[in-house]
């Protein structure tokens, strides 16, 4: 109860206040005003939170980008309804222009209108000064909050359509055509207007909020998301792409896309990366570790293999652990008493026999949204580097079905609170990094969850698998469930029994690899320091460091990997996929690398559900088809406000 009622007093800011829900509506009656709704700081107050609220869901299932790319399956049996699951239907390929999916510029298909969110905005930058019971210093934190907003929303615009008309000013109601109806700007532009923007917000922002306003902008918020879009801005998809966007103009017959590309800008990122890791270092803000005593039913595991089991525990809370040291900026706009988020379709239901909880319910426990099996090969070895890359593994026996050591087994002293001693299950599943483990359901693992450590098996009838009599729609497509985004403690049956936390926007770990990825696409080859920035990230999750392993010609193919500027790419990227898995990274990764076309048009494959046994279960069969194309790379802008203004060029292949 104490984390929920600081969830309570955190989220206040970013809720809908019914006081000023629907203000922008009033028709003047001479009556009430504009102005009349700043003549205090109460209902400045609620402005400032209408500005918050259009933030786009991150933790809603079938309204979150995270779900686009190829981290995750879920429900078959929803596959034709267009409300449903719409990240995974962006990588489908059933984007369209009549009802983009989770379009932003207008709001369609459970997308937040970010450019009514611009406009809530700039309404309150025009009003706030004249609020009366306000100090200077509270009107320009709160202005600078707000232009930061602006600048953000701007920025996710600008990630999914290119380029976007910036809607810089208030257009009265009385605005000619010309002034209602306007171009859109070349996306250079349109990054400089946001940088810009940010430039203005953060010095006059709070540098680090109290607590208690946990989820506001501060300027440790501001400089790292700014360094989030100085990254974008360098990347390749925006940097001099001649390839997708080369005859990408406008009406005048300019390029949109910068079409030269700028290795400088990879100089202006690692400015403004250096600046937000400085400022966060400076706040306090860590990468987690877990500080408490481990849970009742780990104990006795963790007296004999502690290492193992305390990084499993930092990893597993580094997302669950609510405003732990790690989080810059996290959305907790959430619903408190509904259920609907990424943790709840991806948590298991408690099965029979543990105890503890109301067993095989539904409620805030879906079982539904799984992991595809790319991922379970996507992570690496347990010396650092894919499957692939490693000497040590049996690529070629990874499929074949063994079992672990027995409890009085000396090798299993490694394995103990990761893998259940004497368990069947696969080659794959053994001699993989500890954020595998921490972050995948799979068969002969645990899962710490409904304040209990399951024994995961996921065969059909057992703890984790398809059960017929319980649920015939809910179960695992793959066979391999997603842990990351359930808290050990959260239960079934009701929102009181579940422990909420603000999902991450950005976390310092993604500022370490953005701070190893600018440097080394700016100098000509890696550098230490490029390598001691990936390696703090590394050494959290139990890898060896990056130098040491892809230097030994016993463990690696790809000798040396890491001494190219080409071979680091792929290494940070790879790390990138490994350490920020299902947070909705990987996919603007691929989209800005530009290796979305290639990564995302390939199959999903997972397990088959049925089998009862390691022999019927352990088959690979496909499970949904995906297409994705470099039309898609670019949101289509909704055709009515394509008829609506004769101003707009419609993106390619629209």
């Amino acid at each position: 109860m104490k984390i929920l009622k600081k969830i309570f007093a955190i989220i206040y800011i970013l809720s809908i206040i019914p006081s000023c829900t629907g203000y922008l509506d009033v028709v003047p009656d001479n009556t009430i005003t504009l102005e009349d709704l700043f003549k205090k700081k109460e209902e400045a107050w609620d402005a400032l939170a209408k500005v918050y609220n259009y933030m786009p869901r991150i933790e809603k299932t079938h309204e979150t980008m995270w779900l686009a790319g190829d981290e995750y399956i879920g429900r078959l049996d929803y596959n034709d309804n267009a409300w449903d699951l719409r990240g995974i239907r962006v990588t489908r390929g059933l984007q369209t222009a009549n009802d983009p999916l989770l379009g932003n510029w207008s709001g369609t298909n459970g997308g937040k209108r970010l450019y009514a969110g611009i406009r809530q905005a700039n309404v309150f930058l025009n009003n706030i000064d004249n609020v009366p019971d306000m100090t200077e210093e509270e009107k320009a934190d709160w202005k600078a909050q707000v232009k930061f907003l602006k600048a953000y929303y701007s920025f996710l615009l600008v990630r999914k359509y290119g380029p976007i008309i910036i809607a810089d000013e208030l257009i009265s109601p009385d605005a000619t055509k010309e002034e209602l109806f306007q171009e859109r700007s070349k996306v250079e532009d349109c990054f400089n207007y946001i940088i810009t923007l940010m430039d203005e917000a953060i010095p006059n922002l709070t540098e680090k909020v109290p607590s208690t306003l946990a989820g506001q902008v501060d300027q440790v918020v501001a400089k790292a998301m700014k360094a989030r879009v100085m990254l974008f801005r360098a990347s390749p998809f925006y940097n001099g792409n001649m390839e997708y966007f080369g005859d990408f103009m406008d009406k005048d017959g300019q390029p949109f896309f910068p079409l030269v590309y700028d290795k400088e800008k990879w100089k202006d990122a690692i400015d403004a990366i250096e600046d937000a890791i400085e400022t966060c270092e400076a706040n306090g803000i860590q990468l987690y570790h877990y500080d408490t005593q481990p849970y009742v039913f780990d104990r006795e595991d963790y007296a004999e293999n502690d290492e193992n089991i305390q990084t499993i525990y930092d990893l597993r809370m580094a997302i669950t652990d609510p405003w732990n040291d790690e989080l810059i900026w996290g959305y907790s706009n959430l619903d408190i008493y509904e259920q609907g988020e990424i943790g709840h379709a991806s948590n298991m239901r408690l099965p029979d026999g543990y105890g503890g909880g109301i067993t095989n319910t539904s409620g805030f426990s879906w079982q539904w949204l799984a992991a595809t099996y790319r991922m379970a090969e996507r992570y690496y070895t347990k010396n650092g580097v894919p499957i692939e890359e490693d000497l040590t593994f049996e690529l070629d026996k990874k499929w074949e079905i063994t079992t672990t050591p027995g409890a009085d087994d000396p090798e299993y002293t490694e394995m103990k609170g990761i893998m259940q001693p004497g368990a069947e299950t696969i080659k794959l599943y053994l001699n993989r990094e500890p954020r595998f483990y921490a972050n995948l359901a799979i068969t002969g693992g645990y899962w710490r969850t409904h304040g209990v450590r399951i024994n995961t098996k996921m065969y059909a009838g057992s703890d984790g698998g398809f059960n017929s009599s319980q649920h015939t729609t809910d179960y695992f497509e793959t066979g391999i469930g997603i842990k990351k985004f359930v808290h050990p403690e959260s239960k079934s049956g009701h929102w009181a029994r579940t422990v909420k936390y603000p999902y991450p926007i950005i976390r310092l770990a993604d500022l370490y690899l953005m701070k190893a990825e600018a440097l080394n696409e700016y100098y000509d080859a890696p550098t230490q320091e490029v390598y001691d920035a990936i390696n703090l990230v590394r050494e959290r999750a139990g890898v060896p460091n990056v130098e040491t392993v892809w230097s030994d010609a016993s463990i690696v193919k790809s000798v040396n990997k890491h001494t190219t500027k080409e071979g680091m790419r792929d290494i940070i990227l790879a790390e990138r996929g490994n350490e920020l898995a299902f947070e909705g990274s990987r996919f603007w990764d691929m989209l800005r690398t530009k290796r979305a076309v290639m990564e995302f048009s390939n199959p999903i494959w997972g397990w088959d559900y049925r089998g009862t046994t390691g022999a019927n279960f352990f088959n690979l069969e496909v499970k949904q088809s995906r297409r994705f194309t470099i039309t898609d790379c670019l949101w289509p802008i909704d055709l009515n406000e394509m008829n609506t203004n004769s101003k707009l060029v419609q993106n390619p292949g629209w």
